[in-house]
């Protein structure tokens, strides 16, 4: 099996139980289009206390990455415990990382890692769930019960934003994770995918760009258009479903997308600045999270970038020397700098994180299993001290030991920054009511 596409339970992307749309079900623009049109258009554009508007582009790491091989090594416990890797001098006194994120290790004076986030769900299912909406998976008590499960952050802020500039609110790349849809909240508030390969020359977006006969410089007349989005795979598909569709409000803003020069140039990534893309490194990771800049810079207020193959039950050193942990270290770290260097980093807030951490002892095949009492987060930007490190395991790496957070304590801190009351009332569509998040509270070190 692909490590980038499985995790332990043999399931891919596309395998898991889709719980309205809350698994592995994004849609493409044309889908999202017409599913908008018939939503609220009153939705305002809000953001953290003081109305600077924050936008976050969170890395997900499916399968859930080590802590000891990441922000939380632990050089004096015994060889079985501390693995194969040394610890690294960071650009902040007195802090170290894991010496296999050296790039991540240069920009630590521009973030906070959070060490002492626990649960105590050592599921795949139940802990994406737990960290992509802040809410533990429902049990159902018995057959037929009912169960509701929550929306995602990002369709979250889908619902609440809605399209700014011309934008889809909510974008992931290059799949969606099993709980990042929208459940009750509709299907207008499931991402739009970017799939494809951005590194590869040429990359162009499925459904947002013209249309050859027109790129090439023929006049962009409705008319013209119209002709040309109808042989679109996904539109002329959507037409079809319904033969008396016009010219209406679905086909308006999917020509307002496809004709602004902003979200074009959101997309081209062609244009980006050689140096640049180096700097991210020429890798499917790398140049997804330079897209994801590109993207909440032009207005998208949600990105998640999707990176799987973190489920380290086997070889978790080798793989993390190898181009897997480098891809990932040298992206991550130029996204935070970029960010900071254009003045971007302010008003986006950067996150990286997978659904818990792995075992503090190493197994006998040189791996690590699924460990949910401590794992470690990285937080960037978005009004996030600087330099900082937030909790501690204990001597081992066992536990959260220190100023220990909850997932529904990450979900309050997330909608504090976006400016979204997190315990807000919401309603499923059959009129339950639901609490958006149930208790937890902001974590007030990533608070200036």
């Amino acid at each position: 099996m692909s490590q980038s596409r499985y995790n332990c339970a043999g399931l891919g992307r596309r395998d898991f139980l889709q719980l309205g749309l809350g698994a592995g079900a994004g849609l493409g623009f044309a889908d999202l289009l017409r599913l908008r049109a018939g939503a609220a258009e009153s939705a305002k554009a809000i953001g953290q206390p003081g109305g600077k508007r924050v936008n976050v582009i969170m890395i997900w790491q499916d399968g859930g990455p080590s802590h000891y091989e990441s922000f939380d090594p632990k050089p004096e416990a015994p060889s079985e415990i501390r693995g194969e890797f040394k610890t690294i001098k960071t650009s902040v006194p007195g802090v170290h990382f894991s010496d296999c994120v050296p790039e991540l290790a240069k920009v630590a004076d521009r973030c906070s890692i959070l060490r002492s986030l626990a649960h105590k769900d050592p599921n795949h299912g139940g802990g994406n769930h737990y960290l992509m909406t802040g809410a533990p998976t429902p049990v159902p008590v018995g057959c037929g019960a009912f169960v509701t499960f929550h929306p995602s952050f990002g369709s979250v802020v889908s619902y609440k934003r809605g399209v700014q500039k011309g934008m889809p609110p909510y974008m992931t790349m290059p799949s969606m994770s099993r709980s990042g849809g929208p459940n009750f909240l509709g299907a207008e508030h499931a991402p739009f995918v970017v799939g494809g390969s951005p590194q590869t020359e040429g990359f162009k977006v499925r459904d947002v760009v013209l249309p050859p006969d027109i790129s090439e410089g023929r006049g962009v007349s409705r008319q013209d258009l119209r002709k040309s989005l109808d042989r679109l795979a996904r539109i002329a598909d959507a037409a079809a479903e319904d033969p008396t569709v016009g010219f209406d409000k679905f086909y308006a803003q999917g020509v307002d997308l496809i004709t602004s020069p902003q979200a074009q140039a959101a997309f081209d990534i062609g244009k980006e600045d050689p140096k640049t893309r180096e700097m991210y490194g020429m890798t499917d990771f790398g140049q997804r999270c330079l897209l994801a800049r590109r993207l909440v810079e032009a207005g998208v207020s949600w990105v998640t970038v999707y990176t799987g193959g973190w489920d380290h039950h086997t070889t978790i050193f080798e793989t993390l020397k190898g181009d897997f942990g480098k891809k990932f270290d040298r992206g991550v770290a130029a996204l935070i700098a970029d960010l900071d260097r254009r003045g971007s980093l302010e008003n986006t807030l950067v996150l990286a994180l997978g659904e818990f951490g792995r075992t503090p002892k190493v197994n006998a095949r040189a791996g690590r299993d699924h460990w949910p009492f401590a794992m470690s987060v990285l937080f960037a930007g978005a009004g996030v001290p600087r330099g900082q490190v937030i909790g501690a395991t204990d001597p081992k790496g066992y536990y959260a030991a220190d100023n220990v957070y909850a997932p529904e304590d990450f979900a309050v801190t997330l909608y504090t920054k976006l400016g979204i009351d997190a315990h807000q009332t919401l309603h499923t569509n059959t009129g339950r009511p639901m609490q958006l998040v149930n208790g937890g509270r902001p974590i007030k070190e990533l608070f200036a």
